[in-house]
């Protein structure tokens, strides 16, 4: 099914009936009541178009299986795709700088780290576009000018211009990795919702940890990368569809105004009537007011930037560890970052495996059991694989011992990491329903600006203070973050509903 012109529904349902028993024949399950009178007797009231129930077919949730799967499979590709170009970069640097005749080591850093930048400018736009207008239309925008920032890449004739698309390149690369958890809430009951976020997170995680072997192995190709980007933005196009209900419910009270001609049918989900311009600024700003008024975004949010900041700062001590101290080739030094994947793949496996039996035990327990904070409970105890990796690591590499000793160090850290990751966006998800995306945009951009600048100061304090104690270093904020899950987990719900800290939407 083309997603640019996707019908709502399968199947048709009995027509619903408007407050006076009348039967709007939209045909589509719609319901219609008489409501949000505005108190003055001279203007009709409104009639809400609402879901048919809770199993409503055209409710996203209620989708049948093969439509889910086909949406959260290319929404998994491309967010699997976006990352690796950040670090695909990295073990060819050295050949770009003698192209562009540079030797400025800050400069170097700087190629590989600004596509990360991209993605703290990205979040803050696309998230709040995306329900305003639609998670589609962004999906399908951004695939296209991902695909030619990437050629523009290609033919960049200076540094600088390449620097540039590669900023675009993670702007526009940043729609999968900010509209995804919005969309998986809008698609997965809460139950299954940690396995699939479980499956979503690797591709953040694991393209940075992918790319270098790539770029290192297929630097000398490039059409692979071609293949790889059309098949993405095509598949975008022709099988995903619109998920957010804010929409979803707007096109349905269209529907039923176009049939009976009634002009004072709205969406249950729809918002004050504003101007264009003021919605737009207001969805603008919706991700930066939560980063400054909602302090479990704003603490999540650094928290979350930390770790991945860590992460980047892994990467960029490999090349010396593996390739100066163990003799690793350019193309095998790529493997070195396998220890951090495999440990990514349990962290996520386990977190998600967790957060779900968690949930279904609670709401086996019935009376309202489970709240959010619950996402948070496998973070408290995940969040200390970070430090012990940290040292682990810092002091074997320190020693020269035998290589592989800090490789499974890496791999306690991607454990930490990747826990971290999917517990507070799963939590976000649950926190924020209707505004997955503009939480998880403000939660994305804080992340990749930390992971963009700091790489740039972490060869001086390696060198300043060496592996052993520049990681020990690391390992001891690790630890001094690890009673903030605690402290939310106990106190959040308090946080979150407590009339002082209620951001305006």
């Amino acid at each position: 099914m083309s997603a640019a012109s996707e019908k709502m529904g399968p199947e048709a349902t009995p027509a619903p009936t408007g407050a006076s028993g009348k039967e709007i024949g939209n045909g589509e399950g719609a319901m219609v009541e008489q409501s949000r009178s505005n108190g003055d007797d001279d203007i009709a009231s409104e009639e809400v178009v609402d879901w048919a129930g809770e199993d409503d077919i055209e409710k996203p949730m209620n989708w049948k299986r093969n439509r889910k799967v086909k949406n959260i499979v290319v929404i998994c590709y491309n967010t699997f795709l976006t990352p690796l170009g950040s670090t695909m970069f990295a073990p060819a640097i050295g050949q770009v700088m003698l192209t562009y005749h540079s030797s400025n080591p800050l400069l170097a850093s700087f190629v590989v780290s600004v596509w990360v930048l991209g993605y703290f400018f990205g979040p803050l736009v696309l998230g709040p576009l995306s329900e305003l207008y639609g998670r589609l239309p962004v999906y399908i925008i951004c695939s296209g000018l991902f695909v030619l920032a990437n050629v523009a890449t290609a033919l960049a004739p200076s540094l600088g211009s390449l620097i540039f698309f590669r900023f675009l390149a993670g702007t526009f690369g940043a729609s999968p990795i900010t509209l995804g958890a919005g969309t998986f809430g809008d698609l997965i009951k809460p139950q299954f919702r940690g396995s699939v976020i479980a499956v979503w997170s690797l591709g953040p995680l694991l393209g940075p940890i992918l790319g270098p072997i790539a770029g290192g192995y297929l630097g000398e190709d490039a059409g692979w990368r071609w293949i790889l980007l059309g098949v993405g933005c095509i598949a975008t196009v022709i099988f995903q569809n619109e998920t957010y209900p804010v929409i979803l419910l707007e096109r349905r009270a269209a529907r039923v105004r176009k049939e009976t001609g009634k002009e004072n049918v709205t969406s249950a989900l729809a918002g004050a009537k504003q101007k264009p311009s003021k919605a737009f600024l207001r969805s603008i700003v919706r991700p930066i007011r939560m980063l400054f008024l909602s302090p479990i975004v704003a603490s999540l949010s650094i928290f979350q930037g930390i770790v991945y900041g860590m992460m980047y700062l892994l990467f960029t001590t490999f090349p010396l560890v593996f390739q100066s101290q163990y003799g690793f080739s350019t193309g095998t030094i790529g493997l070195t970052y396998l220890g951090m994947g495999f440990g990514s793949i349990v962290g996520l496996v386990w977190c998600g495996v967790w957060s779900d039996k968690l949930y279904k035990k609670k709401a086996a327990e019935g009376g309202g059991a489970w709240k959010a904070e619950y996402r948070l409970l496998p973070l408290i105890f995940g969040g200390l694989f970070i430090p012990v990796g940290l040292f682990w690591y810092g002091w074997a590499a320190q020693a020269k011992v035998h290589w592989i000793i800090p490789i499974i160090g890496t791999a306690f850290t991607g454990v930490g990491v990747n826990m971290v990751m999917m517990c507070i966006i799963t939590y976000i998800i649950d926190s924020y329903p209707l505004y997955e995306a503009s939480a998880s945009g403000a939660l994305t951009a804080v992340r990749s600006l930390i992971g963009a600048l700091v790489p740039l100061f972490g060869r001086s304090m390696y060198q300043g203070l060496g592996l052993g104690w520049g990681n020990s270093l690391l390992g001891f904020l690790a630890l001094a973050l690890c009673p903030l899950p605690w402290h939310f987990f106990l106190y959040g719900e308090r946080i979150r509903t407590s009339s002082r800290f209620q951001v305006k939407m």
